[in-house]
């Protein structure tokens, strides 16, 4: 493995409520006045060996993780905003934790955006910080900004992860989607229906030997053209969707039904939140995408076809509904009726409240992300990582070859640990049915 030697570049697409989270909490981190909750690779602890030989080291002991004294931050957005002025604006954060990092913050400014209305409606005519041009066009400017901006800040290697909000959904065509090729061509003819703007960032970014990370459900890198990419350009991708609020909950409540064998007839989840991302999503077409990513969680974990008389018949509603008062401070309700000993005559209700924070929860998965993908770069790993899913709402997985994807947290948590102590040299030695 290439150790993690240089500057590392992350370039977030989008410098909102997340992204600048993100990076004011990583500068304070950085500086020793701010705590990296909720990061694994920087909190948790890991068993190597086994018997005398056993140990409990930190992600970074185990594997050349890069150090967070050496990212380089940059971003493009639709508002010119600077990084400071944008974290006061999402009011995620206190001023007290962003002013001691204000300059820092304030050499941060981002780079005009590709973007395109029809694919977010709900921000149409608003910041102006836009490139021009067709499909083609907009690849190379990104491609030019992504090396300016590694030759101007002497960059060793770059990964570029999107965290800018949720695209309308594009239902996957073989036509465009299918191959490489295909895809291709697709962006020559300016095909704008089909090939959305974080697809074109994705594919410059992959022709830049930069490894991609989709933040949000967009279908983007989770068809088989841009598999192919990431083939032929021999980097790494994950997605999609940070694993943040309700549907973490999601992925550990329905392991515990599957594991007491209760029965499950209904879940009812919904969302209020304030914040540029609840606008967005409040246009039909956009919270679409995002009730696929939703809706597709339990599936995996409460098997209808092994335990018909427990999940055959599950009604699975969600609802995400913008309510500006509330911000970022996002609230999960979810109701859950079950059922166990002589069946649904004698049904419970588990209810879930959860009063968190946005962005608050995906800083840490930015971080973890970014980190874990230069690794896999650095260790010769490329295309999709699924050992990343334990950080994903929706994992991606090839459904060309009818595979499942895999939700239980704990079951991720297995394989990302078992992958972390493969590429430290250890044995990777847990397993799960």
């Amino acid at each position: 493995m290439k150790p993690a030697q240089g500057k590392l570049g992350v370039m977030a697409v989008g410098l909102g409520a997340v992204t600048t989270t993100f990076i004011v909490g990583t500068l304070m981190y950085r500086k020793g006045i701010g705590l990296p909750g909720g990061s694994v690779t920087q909190m948790a602890r890991i068993r190597v060996g086994r018997g005398e030989q056993r140990r409990y080291l930190k992600v970074g002991e185990i594997v050349p993780m890069a150090n967070v004294s050496d990212m380089v931050f940059g971003a493009w957005d639709i508002f010119p905003d600077n990084a400071y002025e944008s974290a006061m604006n999402a009011a995620v954060l206190q001023p007290k934790d962003i002013e001691p990092v204000r300059d820092e913050l304030e050499k941060i400014r981002p780079m005009a955006a590709a973007f395109d209305s029809d694919y977010v409606s709900r921000l149409a005519g608003k910041g102006g910080n836009l490139k021009t041009g067709s499909r083609r066009q907009l690849i190379d400017q990104l491609r030019d900004d992504i090396r300016q901006f590694k030759t101007q800040n002497g960059c060793d290697r770059v990964v570029v992860i999107w965290a800018a909000s949720t695209e309308k959904y594009v239902a996957y065509d073989e036509t465009v989607h299918g191959s490489l090729q295909a895809l291709e061509t697709a962006i020559d003819d300016n095909r704008t229906d089909l090939v959305s703007p974080s697809m074109c960032y994705a594919y410059a970014a992959m022709s830049e030997g930069a490894p991609f990370i989709m933040g949000a459900p967009n279908t983007c890198i989770d068809i088989p053209a841009m598999w192919q990419l990431a083939e032929q350009a021999k980097v790494p991708i994950a997605g999609k969707d940070f694993k943040t609020g309700q549907t973490l909950m999601k992925t550990v409540l329905a392991p515990m039904l599957r594991t007491r064998c209760l029965g499950l007839s209904g879940w009812f989840s919904t969302n209020i939140l304030g914040n540029r991302d609840g606008e967005v999503l409040d246009a039909p077409e956009n919270f679409h995408t995002k009730e696929v990513s939703k809706l597709g969680v339990i599936d995996t974990i409460l098997s209808s076809k092994e335990q018909p008389e427990l999940y055959g018949d599950i009604y699975h509603k969600v609802r995400i509904n913008y309510y500006p008062p509330r911000g970022d401070a996002k609230e999960g309700w979810d109701n859950l009726d079950i059922f166990g000993w002589m069946g649904r005559d004698y049904g419970m209700q588990i209810k879930v409240d959860f009063l968190c924070r946005d962005s608050i929860l995906a800083a840490p998965l930015v971080l973890d992300l970014v980190l874990c993908a230069d690794l896999a770069q650095r260790a010769g790993l490329w295309g999709t990582q699924r050992w990343l899913s334990f950080f994903l709402k929706s994992p991606m997985h090839d459904f060309t070859q009818g595979e499942q994807p895999l939700h239980d947290l704990f079951q991720q948590y297995t394989v990302f640990k078992n992958k972390i102590r493969e590429l430290g040299g250890y044995e990777p030695d847990e397993e799960f049915e």
